[in-house]
Protein backbone atom coordinates (compact mmCIF):
# COMPACT_ATOMS: atom_id res chain seq x y z
CA UNK A 1 0.00 0.00 0.00
CA UNK A 2 2.34 2.27 0.77
CA UNK A 3 4.50 2.12 -2.85
CA UNK A 4 1.46 2.49 -4.45
CA UNK A 5 1.00 5.73 -2.47
CA UNK A 6 4.39 7.21 -3.47
CA UNK A 7 3.49 6.22 -7.44
CA UNK A 8 0.46 7.66 -7.44
CA UNK A 9 2.10 10.85 -5.59
CA UNK A 10 4.90 10.70 -8.03
CA UNK A 11 2.45 10.02 -10.91
CA UNK A 12 0.47 13.08 -9.74
CA UNK A 13 3.48 15.33 -9.51
CA UNK A 14 4.82 14.24 -13.07
CA UNK A 15 1.88 15.52 -14.21
CA UNK A 16 1.50 18.50 -12.22
CA UNK A 17 5.24 19.31 -13.57
CA UNK A 18 4.33 18.41 -17.35
CA UNK A 19 0.99 20.20 -17.10
CA UNK A 20 3.10 23.47 -16.11
CA UNK A 21 5.77 23.22 -18.38
CA UNK A 22 3.43 22.35 -21.38
CA UNK A 23 1.50 25.78 -20.61
CA UNK A 24 4.75 27.75 -20.61
CA UNK A 25 6.00 26.52 -23.70
CA UNK A 26 2.98 26.70 -25.60
CA UNK A 27 2.23 30.17 -24.05
CA UNK A 28 3.72 33.40 -25.78
CA UNK A 29 2.69 36.54 -27.65
CA UNK A 30 2.83 35.68 -30.61
CA UNK A 31 0.85 35.82 -34.04
CA UNK A 32 0.31 32.37 -34.76
CA UNK A 33 -0.98 33.24 -38.46
CA UNK A 34 3.25 33.14 -38.69
CA UNK A 35 4.82 31.43 -36.58
CA UNK A 36 3.54 28.68 -34.04
CA UNK A 37 4.84 25.85 -31.88
CA UNK A 38 5.11 22.25 -33.26
CA UNK A 39 2.44 20.56 -31.62
CA UNK A 40 4.26 17.47 -30.34
CA UNK A 41 6.24 17.55 -27.14
CA UNK A 42 9.58 16.10 -28.06
CA UNK A 43 12.04 15.98 -30.94
CA UNK A 44 15.02 14.16 -31.48
CA UNK A 45 17.73 15.31 -33.82
CA UNK A 46 20.67 14.06 -35.94
CA UNK A 47 23.34 16.61 -36.58
CA UNK A 48 26.53 16.81 -38.64
CA UNK A 49 29.36 19.57 -37.92
CA UNK A 50 31.65 20.43 -39.37
CA UNK A 51 33.62 24.03 -38.61
CA UNK A 52 36.83 25.79 -39.39
CA UNK A 53 39.08 28.96 -39.00
CA UNK A 54 41.27 31.21 -40.73
CA UNK A 55 43.65 34.14 -40.04
CA UNK A 56 45.12 36.63 -42.11
CA UNK A 57 47.81 39.23 -41.80
CA UNK A 58 47.62 42.42 -44.56
CA UNK A 59 50.39 44.76 -44.48
CA UNK A 60 53.23 47.03 -45.59
CA UNK A 61 57.11 46.17 -44.18
CA UNK A 62 59.63 48.68 -45.63
CA UNK A 63 57.62 49.77 -48.42
CA UNK A 64 57.35 46.31 -49.07
CA UNK A 65 53.83 44.46 -49.42
CA UNK A 66 52.91 41.20 -47.40
CA UNK A 67 50.13 39.24 -47.04
CA UNK A 68 49.82 35.85 -44.29
CA UNK A 69 47.07 33.38 -44.45
CA UNK A 70 46.98 30.35 -41.76
CA UNK A 71 43.82 27.72 -41.72
CA UNK A 72 43.02 25.52 -38.72
CA UNK A 73 42.44 21.83 -39.71
CA UNK A 74 38.34 21.61 -39.81
CA UNK A 75 36.68 19.89 -36.97
CA UNK A 76 33.72 17.54 -37.90
CA UNK A 77 31.45 16.29 -35.15
CA UNK A 78 28.03 13.73 -35.20
CA UNK A 79 25.62 14.85 -32.71
CA UNK A 80 22.38 13.39 -31.40
CA UNK A 81 20.18 15.34 -29.11
CA UNK A 82 16.67 15.24 -27.61
CA UNK A 83 14.31 18.11 -26.58
CA UNK A 84 11.32 17.58 -24.42
CA UNK A 85 9.03 21.02 -24.13
CA UNK A 86 12.22 22.76 -24.44
CA UNK A 87 15.10 21.57 -22.62
CA UNK A 88 17.34 19.34 -25.04
CA UNK A 89 20.05 17.26 -24.04
CA UNK A 90 22.56 16.42 -26.91
CA UNK A 91 25.61 14.28 -26.86
CA UNK A 92 28.66 14.75 -29.54
CA UNK A 93 31.33 12.56 -31.42
CA UNK A 94 34.51 13.68 -33.27
CA UNK A 95 35.32 10.47 -34.95
CA UNK A 96 38.66 11.95 -36.16
CA UNK A 97 39.83 12.73 -32.32
CA UNK A 98 39.24 8.97 -31.66
CA UNK A 99 41.52 7.92 -34.13
CA UNK A 100 44.01 10.51 -32.69
CA UNK A 101 43.91 12.70 -35.89
CA UNK A 102 42.40 15.62 -34.21
CA UNK A 103 44.03 17.18 -31.14
CA UNK A 104 42.81 20.27 -30.89
CA UNK A 105 39.70 21.63 -28.76
CA UNK A 106 36.39 23.57 -29.56
CA UNK A 107 33.31 23.96 -27.70
CA UNK A 108 30.31 25.58 -29.47
CA UNK A 109 27.05 26.82 -27.61
CA UNK A 110 24.30 28.28 -28.92
CA UNK A 111 20.78 29.91 -27.63
CA UNK A 112 18.19 31.01 -29.93
CA UNK A 113 15.27 32.31 -28.06
CA UNK A 114 12.19 34.20 -29.46
CA UNK A 115 13.21 37.64 -28.61
CA UNK A 116 16.99 36.95 -27.36
CA UNK A 117 19.84 34.58 -28.76
CA UNK A 118 23.43 34.14 -28.34
CA UNK A 119 26.53 31.98 -29.52
CA UNK A 120 29.32 30.88 -27.53
CA UNK A 121 32.53 29.80 -29.49
CA UNK A 122 35.71 28.70 -28.03
CA UNK A 123 38.56 27.05 -29.53
CA UNK A 124 41.90 25.73 -28.93
CA UNK A 125 43.70 25.20 -31.94
CA UNK A 126 47.55 23.88 -32.30
CA UNK A 127 47.31 22.82 -36.30
CA UNK A 128 47.41 25.77 -38.40
CA UNK A 129 49.34 25.83 -41.44
CA UNK A 130 49.57 28.26 -44.40
CA UNK A 131 51.98 30.45 -45.98
CA UNK A 132 53.94 33.81 -45.57
CA UNK A 133 53.92 35.88 -49.44
CA UNK A 134 56.42 39.23 -49.52
CA UNK A 135 56.79 41.32 -52.26
CA UNK A 136 59.94 40.55 -53.74
CA UNK A 137 60.65 37.15 -51.95
CA UNK A 138 59.44 33.99 -52.87
CA UNK A 139 56.42 32.02 -50.62
CA UNK A 140 56.93 30.83 -47.57
CA UNK A 141 55.34 27.92 -46.25
CA UNK A 142 54.12 27.80 -42.56
CA UNK A 143 54.19 24.36 -41.91
CA UNK A 144 51.73 22.52 -39.36
CA UNK A 145 52.23 23.86 -35.32
CA UNK A 146 54.17 27.41 -35.98
CA UNK A 147 50.94 28.46 -34.93
CA UNK A 148 49.02 28.29 -31.43
CA UNK A 149 45.69 30.28 -31.07
CA UNK A 150 43.12 30.49 -28.16
CA UNK A 151 39.75 32.69 -29.68
CA UNK A 152 36.77 33.40 -27.82
CA UNK A 153 33.73 34.25 -30.06
CA UNK A 154 30.67 35.78 -28.23
CA UNK A 155 27.69 37.02 -29.89
CA UNK A 156 24.07 38.17 -28.72
CA UNK A 157 21.19 39.41 -30.27
CA UNK A 158 17.64 40.68 -29.68
CA UNK A 159 14.78 40.76 -32.19
CA UNK A 160 12.16 43.77 -32.50
CA UNK A 161 9.44 41.31 -34.75
CA UNK A 162 9.03 38.27 -32.18
CA UNK A 163 5.63 38.15 -32.92
CA UNK A 164 6.36 37.17 -35.96
CA UNK A 165 9.71 36.04 -37.20
CA UNK A 166 11.54 32.81 -35.85
CA UNK A 167 15.23 32.71 -35.02
CA UNK A 168 14.44 29.13 -33.82
CA UNK A 169 12.30 28.15 -36.56
CA UNK A 170 15.57 28.32 -38.77
CA UNK A 171 18.45 27.19 -35.61
CA UNK A 172 16.76 25.28 -33.04
CA UNK A 173 13.49 24.31 -35.13
CA UNK A 174 11.45 24.94 -31.81
CA UNK A 175 9.18 26.84 -33.43
CA UNK A 176 7.11 26.91 -37.10
CA UNK A 177 7.44 29.48 -39.64
CA UNK A 178 4.42 30.00 -41.30
CA UNK A 179 4.51 32.92 -43.44
CA UNK A 180 7.48 35.05 -44.34
CA UNK A 181 8.64 37.96 -41.96
CA UNK A 182 11.28 39.93 -40.99
CA UNK A 183 13.09 41.92 -37.84
CA UNK A 184 15.65 44.50 -37.33
CA UNK A 185 18.10 42.94 -34.56
CA UNK A 186 19.99 44.96 -31.72
CA UNK A 187 23.46 43.20 -31.82
CA UNK A 188 26.58 42.80 -29.69
CA UNK A 189 30.04 40.84 -30.11
CA UNK A 190 33.00 40.28 -28.44
CA UNK A 191 36.46 38.61 -29.46
CA UNK A 192 39.45 37.70 -27.33
CA UNK A 193 42.03 35.93 -28.98
CA UNK A 194 45.96 34.91 -28.09
CA UNK A 195 48.45 33.25 -30.53
CA UNK A 196 51.57 32.75 -30.69
CA UNK A 197 54.17 31.90 -33.81
CA UNK A 198 57.65 30.54 -33.62
CA UNK A 199 59.24 31.53 -36.84
CA UNK A 200 62.51 32.69 -36.53
CA UNK A 201 61.34 34.62 -32.94
CA UNK A 202 58.50 33.79 -31.54
CA UNK A 203 55.72 36.12 -32.13
CA UNK A 204 53.21 36.98 -29.27
CA UNK A 205 49.75 38.59 -30.28
CA UNK A 206 46.91 39.38 -28.03
CA UNK A 207 43.21 40.72 -29.52
CA UNK A 208 40.42 41.88 -27.36
CA UNK A 209 37.45 43.58 -29.35
CA UNK A 210 33.97 44.61 -28.36
CA UNK A 211 31.68 45.84 -30.75
CA UNK A 212 27.67 47.21 -30.90
CA UNK A 213 25.97 47.44 -33.69
CA UNK A 214 22.24 46.55 -35.68
CA UNK A 215 21.47 44.04 -38.37
CA UNK A 216 18.44 42.46 -39.59
CA UNK A 217 17.52 39.24 -40.37
CA UNK A 218 14.43 37.41 -42.73
CA UNK A 219 12.52 34.23 -42.98
CA UNK A 220 11.16 33.40 -46.56
CA UNK A 221 8.66 30.74 -47.35
CA UNK A 222 8.23 30.14 -50.48
CA UNK A 223 5.49 27.03 -50.32
CA UNK A 224 4.36 25.13 -46.87
CA UNK A 225 6.95 23.48 -45.37
CA UNK A 226 9.79 25.22 -46.26
CA UNK A 227 12.01 28.02 -44.26
CA UNK A 228 15.22 29.85 -46.18
CA UNK A 229 16.60 32.26 -44.03
CA UNK A 230 19.45 35.02 -43.94
CA UNK A 231 20.93 37.38 -41.37
CA UNK A 232 23.44 39.95 -40.94
CA UNK A 233 24.70 41.32 -37.88
CA UNK A 234 27.37 43.84 -38.12
CA UNK A 235 28.85 45.81 -35.11
CA UNK A 236 31.62 48.12 -35.33
CA UNK A 237 34.40 47.62 -32.49
CA UNK A 238 33.91 50.09 -29.71
CA UNK A 239 36.71 49.16 -27.36
CA UNK A 240 39.55 47.25 -28.61
CA UNK A 241 43.08 46.52 -27.54
CA UNK A 242 45.77 44.54 -29.80
CA UNK A 243 49.01 44.17 -29.33
CA UNK A 244 51.67 42.04 -30.83
CA UNK A 245 55.30 41.16 -29.20
CA UNK A 246 58.49 40.29 -31.24
CA UNK A 247 60.74 39.13 -28.58
CA UNK A 248 60.82 41.99 -26.21
CA UNK A 249 59.84 44.34 -28.60
CA UNK A 250 55.88 45.46 -28.24
CA UNK A 251 53.99 46.98 -31.04
CA UNK A 252 50.81 47.96 -30.67
CA UNK A 253 48.26 48.09 -33.18
CA UNK A 254 46.28 51.09 -32.82
CA UNK A 255 42.45 51.51 -34.00
CA UNK A 256 41.71 52.62 -37.59
CA UNK A 257 37.89 53.15 -38.66
CA UNK A 258 36.32 50.94 -39.40
CA UNK A 259 37.16 47.95 -37.38
CA UNK A 260 34.12 45.41 -37.02
CA UNK A 261 32.78 42.05 -36.44
CA UNK A 262 30.04 40.28 -38.17
CA UNK A 263 28.26 37.59 -38.00
CA UNK A 264 25.80 36.26 -40.75
CA UNK A 265 23.73 33.09 -40.67
CA UNK A 266 21.86 30.98 -43.29
CA UNK A 267 19.56 28.24 -43.45
CA UNK A 268 17.35 25.87 -45.44
CA UNK A 269 14.74 24.36 -43.94
CA UNK A 270 12.29 21.48 -45.13
CA UNK A 271 9.53 20.10 -43.01
CA UNK A 272 6.81 17.54 -43.69
CA UNK A 273 4.60 15.78 -41.62
CA UNK A 274 6.59 15.00 -38.17
CA UNK A 275 9.64 15.04 -39.59
CA UNK A 276 12.31 17.98 -40.85
CA UNK A 277 15.53 18.32 -42.77
CA UNK A 278 18.02 21.21 -43.23
CA UNK A 279 21.17 22.91 -43.40
CA UNK A 280 22.38 25.96 -41.33
CA UNK A 281 25.27 28.17 -41.38
CA UNK A 282 27.40 30.60 -39.25
CA UNK A 283 30.18 32.86 -39.78
CA UNK A 284 32.51 35.04 -37.75
CA UNK A 285 34.58 38.00 -39.86
CA UNK A 286 36.84 40.36 -37.73
CA UNK A 287 39.35 42.95 -38.64
CA UNK A 288 41.92 45.17 -36.45
CA UNK A 289 44.53 47.42 -37.75
CA UNK A 290 44.79 49.15 -41.17
CA UNK A 291 46.59 47.44 -44.56
CA UNK A 292 48.90 50.34 -45.11
CA UNK A 293 50.98 49.22 -41.75
CA UNK A 294 49.53 46.31 -40.54
CA UNK A 295 45.93 44.82 -40.72
CA UNK A 296 44.83 41.21 -38.58
CA UNK A 297 41.68 39.40 -39.93
CA UNK A 298 40.23 36.36 -38.34
CA UNK A 299 37.46 34.01 -39.34
CA UNK A 300 35.40 31.65 -38.11
CA UNK A 301 32.64 29.29 -39.76
CA UNK A 302 30.39 26.65 -38.80
CA UNK A 303 27.91 24.18 -41.15
CA UNK A 304 25.15 21.87 -39.94
CA UNK A 305 23.26 19.55 -41.64
CA UNK A 306 20.06 18.37 -39.39
CA UNK A 307 17.47 15.74 -39.28
CA UNK A 308 14.86 15.23 -36.80
CA UNK A 309 11.78 13.70 -35.72
CA UNK A 310 8.49 15.53 -33.84
CA UNK A 311 6.39 12.93 -31.41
Amino acid sequence: MLFSSMSSQAQSLFHRADSLLTQNYFKGNVDTAYIQRPTTKWTVTARMNVSGARMEAIGIDNGQHFKSEMEANRKSTISVGASYLGFTLSAALNPAKLMGKYRDYELNFNSYGRRFGFDVIYQDAHNFSGWHDHEGMERIMLSDGMLKVKTLNLNAFYIFNSRRFSYPAAFSQSYIQRRSAGSFLLAASGMAQRASLDWDQEMQLKIVNVGLGAGYGYNYVPNKGWLLHISALPTFIVYSNTSMTFGDNRIPLHYHFPEVIITGRGAVVRQWSNKFLGMSMVFNFSNNGDEASLALHNIKWRIRTFFGLRF
